[in-house]
């Protein structure tokens, strides 16, 4: 049914009182604090109650009425933060706004990469040889410098300030005010305080008079290598789009419903009660869940349930919001409507997991919020003591500027995004899509993987893996009655049972009087011969015994998982075809791949316990957790990390979401729905399931060159500091050993490159 976008706005009439809530789109954050910071702000105006999801970039706002919006974004907006209301299931203004922010990085990044050179180059060449040096050669060194730690620093500037509005200190605050200081240090000493005796550099000598003023070139280092780590960094957050939007499509947004005198009318699915009766039509998605009292019709389930075949619906059965009606007319009295839906319970259950997992601060983060301001302090004091012991001013501040400079994080800004990129390229080509940080943390401490069945172990399509005949008709002639019966239905048994007895016998006759019988089976003529197809029950309601080799068959069918059709012509049981979902090829290789890795590997399905076991011994799994609701998929990924196991979950359905968002590493394959790629943490592209064991090694490799990349930056300040603070590092060589520090993470990083997954479960290579 056509609906169109309305603002976010609800009101919860299933529990009591009624209660309104908003959501407000939030633009502008950079870390798991900012979104501290705008619920702090909003919790503070009378009667609200905000939660920020930083993952999501959302803030849900309660205890406003909807035209007092205004006032929650004017708060937000007083923080120094971007908002807007949201409309419906509308991501433009999110996406807007991470596109400008990318944009501009890109321009600030390209202006100050263009002067910076040329910037570098003319400070040491006049630094170095008093002789190249001209008229008014100060001033212009510093126009270039201004546009860089102005307009090209203002991110960082602006970052800086709302903190410190804030009382806290992140990275920004060092580039920011390192700029500042070795900028303000520099006009100052070339245009008012001019040295006019010779300076020394370690590692160079003797250097002409003059030569220790110049720190322009170390503002615009810092400042360009800043802004190219956080544009890589924002290029990688950009969000591929969230399992809230997917999940939100899935829902019906309209209903029809059937008044007491007959009549039916189109209404909003939020004006739906306890005991409505609910009509739905052949292809559109059932609004409640609650209870068939009229019709009958083939559902499909397969985006709650993960089921790959259709169910059958009639008076007295249960069905489910969300799924699809297929052929018939139905008519269902809502059980449960609006909040407490299934498929709402779902989407509340994935919120839940993702602003758990928005909480966990990355490690620079935590590190950087103490080591700043100690940072910070240091600097100070080393300027203060050299002041103290009789120092010039000149070579106490410059001792200072040293040491802020030589502890400005570059390289720890690099580390992390620089490694991400170069890892998702690579992971690109493996068939392997990473959506952040968090999944490369997950993978380095996983000692489970959770593979769903149906979709991701499994093919998800029938098909036909024995056929038993008895009586006095041969096999073909039972093959091409039963596949000329079911041509006449869509059922996904019927079209595994046509496609074997077209690829058998050819051609298929026409049936005539067909009838589909809802949970049976089907009814029809063909040839002349009065045909039965479909379960056991049909026959026993037709009169019809099984003999005893076909009782044996569908015992047989049993143990094994497959589902028994049955062939009855002419009132004569004839035949059984086991009816099977594949296992992919490559499942058996990949479960071996993870095991050979030290992973415990878990099939989790809600499948019967015969079909479930028979496919875990078929691809070698662990263990085995079947007859599982979709709705309990997150709950028994729970009891796993409850148990004290970090867990992998692999999906591909929506029933799969709130599982993947739960887990503490999500996969999803491509092949699947969109809810479970947005839910997941890492995309699996390629047809193939060995590709789990790629993502795997891809994942620890990359999240090892991390580790290797902020060893190396943070080890590189604690050594450098001391050097600066004693006096024995010019700022000079402390930008170029800040630039070689970030010159050897990049290429630590780029090392990615060269990755090859290794396929006997070892250690990868690259």
């Amino acid at each position: 049914m056509t609906t169109t976008s309305q603002p976010t706005t609800v009101v919860d009439t299933t529990t009591g009182p009624s209660e309104a809530y908003f959501e407000l789109d939030v633009g502008g954050m950079t870390c798991a604090s900012c979104a501290n910071a705008v619920e702090r702000k909003l919790n503070k105006l009378p009667g609200v109650t905000a939660s920020v999801n930083y993952a999501t970039e959302r803030a849900l706002v309660s205890g406003l009425a909807p035209a007092e919006v205004d006032t929650a974004i004017a708060a937000v907006e007083k923080a120094g933060y971007a908002a807007a209301m949201r409309q419906g299931d509308d991501d433009s203004w999110t996406a807007r706004a991470t596109e400008t922010t990318i944009t501009s990085l890109r321009r600030r990044l390209a202006v100050a990469a263009l002067l910076t050179i040329p910037l570098c180059d003319l400070t040491i060449l006049l630094a170095l040889v008093p002789g190249f040096r001209f008229p008014g050669w100060q001033l212009v060194c510093v126009l270039l410098a201004v546009p860089i730690v102005t307009w090209a620093a203002w991110p960082f500037h602006k970052a800086t300030w709302r903190s410190l509005r804030r009382g806290t200190f992140g990275m920004d605050s060092l580039v920011s005010l390192g700029s500042i200081v070795s900028f303000g240090w520099a006009v100052y000493t070339l245009v008012f305080a001019p040295s006019t005796e010779p300076g020394y550099w370690l590692g160079f000598g003797v250097t002409p008079a003059g030569a220790d003023a110049i720190y322009l070139d170390v503002a615009a280092g810092m400042v360009t290598f800043q802004l190219g780590g956080r544009y890589f960094e924002t290029r990688s957050r950009r969000r591929a789009g969230d399992v809230l939007n997917a999940i939100g499509n899935l829902a019906v947004r309209q209903a029809r419903v059937r008044d007491a005198d007959g009549t039916e009318r189109v209404v909003p699915s939020a004006e739906l009660r306890v005991g409505d009766t609910v009509v739905v039509l052949p292809g559109e998605r059932i609004a409640v869940d609650g209870t068939v009292s009229s019709g009958t019709s083939t559902v499909d389930t397969s985006a709650m349930t993960g089921e790959s075949v259709p169910a059958d619906l009639a008076p007295g059965d249960a069905a489910i919001g969300g799924t699809v009606n297929v052929t018939g007319r139905l008519e269902i009295t809502a059980v449960t409507v609006g909040a407490r839906t299934r498929l709402a319970q779902m989407a509340a259950l994935t919120e839940d997991a993702q602003r758990r997992k928005a909480g966990v601060q990355t490690f620079a983060d935590k590190v950087s919020s103490v080591f700043v301001p100690c940072v910070i302090a240091l600097a100070v004091i080393v300027t203060a003591v050299w002041l103290l012991i009789g120092a010039e001013a000149s070579t106490a501040v410059g001792n200072g500027i040293a040491v802020l400079i030589i502890a400005c994080p570059c390289a720890l800004g690099l580390a992390t995004p620089t490694a991400l990129m170069v890892g998702i390229g690579r992971g690109g080509q493996l068939g392997v899509l990473i959506k952040g940080q968090d999944a490369l943390e997950a993978s380095g401490v996983i000692d489970t993987v959770v593979l769903d069945k149906t979709g991701t172990v499994t093919t998800g399509g029938m098909r036909v893996v024995d056929v038993v005949v008895t009586g006095t008709l041969d096999r073909e002639t039972l093959l091409r009655l039963a596949g000329s019966v079911e041509t006449a239905s869509e059922h996904a048994v019927a079209r595994a049972v046509t496609a074997a007895a077209s690829a058998e016998v050819g051609a298929l006759s026409t049936p005539e009087g067909f009838t589909a019988l809802t949970g049976l089976g089907a009814r029809a003529v063909v040839d002349g011969h009065q045909i039965l197809i479909g379960n056991a029950r049909l026959l026993r309601e037709n009169g019809i015994e099984l003999d005893a080799v076909l009782t044996g068959a569908v015992e047989r069918l049993g143990s094994t998982g497959a589902s028994a059709v049955l062939l009855a012509v002419d009132g004569v049981a004839s035949a059984v075809f086991g009816v099977h979902d594949d296992i992919k090829p490559s499942a058996p290789a990949a479960v071996a791949g993870l095991r050979a890795l030290g992973l415990r590997t878990v099939l989790l399905t809600g499948d019967t316990d015969g079909v479930a076991q028979t496919v875990g011994a078929a691809i070698g799994v662990d263990d085995v957790i079947s007859g599982v609701l979709p709705t309990d998929k997150a709950a028994a990924i729970s009891a796993l990390q409850a148990d004290g196991h970090r867990v992998a979950m692999v999906g591909d359905g929506v029933n799969d979401s709130a599982a993947l968002a739960t887990s503490n590493l999500g996969l999803a394959m491509v092949q699947g729905t969109d809810i479970a790629m947005k839910a997941a943490d890492i995309i699996l592209v390629r047809d193939d399931l060995r590709v789990v064991v790629d993502a795997v090694q891809l994942s620890r490799q990359t999240l090892r060159t991390i580790r290797l990349n902020l060893v190396w930056a943070f080890g590189y300040n604690v050594l450098a500091i001391p050097l600066a603070a004693v006096g024995l590092l010019n700022p000079l060589i402390a930008a170029a050993t800040m630039a070689l520090s970030s010159v050897l993470v990049v290429s630590n990083s780029l090392r990615l490159r060269s990755f090859e997954p290794n396929r006997g479960g070892g250690a990868p290579r690259g």
